[in-house]
């Protein structure tokens, strides 16, 4: 299984990239499993232009570092969408990244094209906040939601935690990990 975690944090070894990588080691315990990163933020990724180019190919007219990350995300096996909460929504970059996306709906729904459709792929949302509001995740769930059905993705049970204040919260908190690893191991083991 090859593991697709696209990080959407501008920084670097924050607590979102520290769920990731948590995770990730989980599934390298598994004989079979592959695990690649995609760091969004050292990438050059415009946004959508809404210039309806890809209706009729399903493929996106904007040659920059998204081109490859097509071929990667169709070769993946799980995709991961990592990202920490900024005023309740998803980054800039995890949001550039799956507006872009709008090619592959393009794809599915105007092209009818079929793509890996009887492979058990599936979608899973890691994200972390600093605040602990109840509706925190809800627009983030349905963005990952949407983007996982237009890729042809199951929905696999997103990975939230809520009041990780400092750059090194989940790292120091041995609870926080926990969480992280039984997340991977469950996956691992599905």
């Amino acid at each position: 299984m090859h593991n697709l975690f696209i990080l959407g944090s501008p920084r670097k070894n924050g607590n979102s990239e520290t769920m990731a990588q948590t995770v990730a080691a989980e599934l390298l315990k598994k004989e079979g499993n592959t695990v690649e990163y995609v760091r969004l933020n050292k990438l050059s990724i415009s946004p959508c232009q809404a210039c309806g180019g890809c209706n009729t190919s399903g493929n996106c007219i904007i040659k920059d570092d998204m081109s490859e990350l097509y071929d990667k995300t169709d070769q993946a096996d799980r995709l991961f969408l990592v990202s920490p909460i900024y005023f309740y929504a998803l980054t800039a970059q995890i949001k550039a990244y799956i507006d872009r996306c709008q090619a592959r709906w393009s794809r599915k729904y105007l092209l009818g094209q079929e793509f890996r459709k009887n492979e058990q792929r599936t979608g899973y949302l890691l994200s972390c906040a600093a605040t602990a509001g109840d509706k925190l995740f809800d627009g983030p769930i349905l963005s990952a939601q949407c983007l996982f059905d237009t890729l042809e993705l199951q929905y696999g049970e997103p990975l939230l935690i809520k009041s990780v204040e400092p750059r090194t919260a989940i790292q120091q908190d041995p609870e926080k990990l926990s969480v992280c690893e039984q997340y991977g191991q469950k996956i691992a083991a599905a």
